[in-house]
């Protein structure tokens, strides 16, 4: 029951191991810790309506990806993402614009806590978070900062290196700086859907890859677009001097 911290017994890929639940706002459990060994396990339970429907994950991976900590705080995770390459089915380019969100600030999806819709949010880090803006277009972002917190980077601009025709096909035209500069172009191009939620990013259909070593990549800093709240942190980060932003950084 929520608040009692007795121990369960729960199974997982590793055999059965004694855990203590974790519980979100909503009174749901969030997270399962074991008690004597570095296991953890996310239960998504956070279907008010639905409560037998449970997603069972075993959640232990490496947090390094592409040479970058996706345990750190989002915005440094979305500066460090600038120049790094995705790829999507072998599909993709450089990214060049993100914005960092994180549950602390009002404009986060998971400012509330866990929900059926931002539970991927709340980790762990290095996973994929999918979900569809008003209705129409599908946004790419990766979740980042410990297990349980809630944070991640959306993926807003990329410029087209890999698969531009299937992009081209998917998009329905030719100019390159249109086919993926904004998170809905993006995930068209791309073939982003919510099949694509809650993934590894280390694993297929998912790549990233390190710029070169040496490689100059110049970051600016300015606040983020489309939102009405916390308008006032400088998150959104973009390639100096690159034509394939969504809009122009101020």
């Amino acid at each position: 029951m929520p608040g009692v911290p007795h121990k369960i017994i729960a199974a997982s890929a590793r055999g059965a191991h004694e855990f203590l639940p974790i519980f979100c706002r909503g009174r749901h459990i969030l997270s399962l810790k074991t008690v004597a060994r570095a296991v953890s396990i996310i239960i998504c339970h956070a279907f008010r309506e639905r409560a037998v429907q449970i997603a069972l994950y075993n959640m232990r991976m490496d947090k390094y990806l592409a040479g970058i900590d996706f345990s750190a705080p989002s915005a440094e995770v979305g500066r460090r993402l600038i120049g790094v390459t995705l790829l999507v089915d072998g599909v993709g380019g450089r990214i060049v614009e993100t914005e960092a969100y994180d549950r602390t600030e009002p404009a986060a999806h998971c400012y509330n806590g866990p929900t059926p819709r931002n539970f991927s949010m709340f980790g762990p880090p290095g996973r994929s978070y999918v979900y569809r803006s008003h209705g129409l277009h599908w946004c790419l972002n990766f979740v980042c900062r410990e297990e349980g917190h809630g944070a991640g980077v959306l993926i807003r601009a990329l410029e087209p290196l890999a698969g531009l025709e299937q992009m081209r096909e998917r998009r329905g035209l030719d100019d390159p700086r249109l086919l993926c500069s904004g998170p809905g172009r993006l995930c068209q191009a791309l073939g982003v859907t919510r099949e694509f939620n809650n993934l590894a990013l280390d694993e297929a259909p998912f790549a990233l890859l390190a710029p070169d070593a040496g490689a100059a990549v110049e970051v600016l800093a300015g606040p983020r677009i489309g939102i009405s709240k916390a308008v006032e942190l400088p998150w959104r980060f973009g390639l100096a001097g690159s034509r394939f932003l969504s809009k122009p950084m101020r």
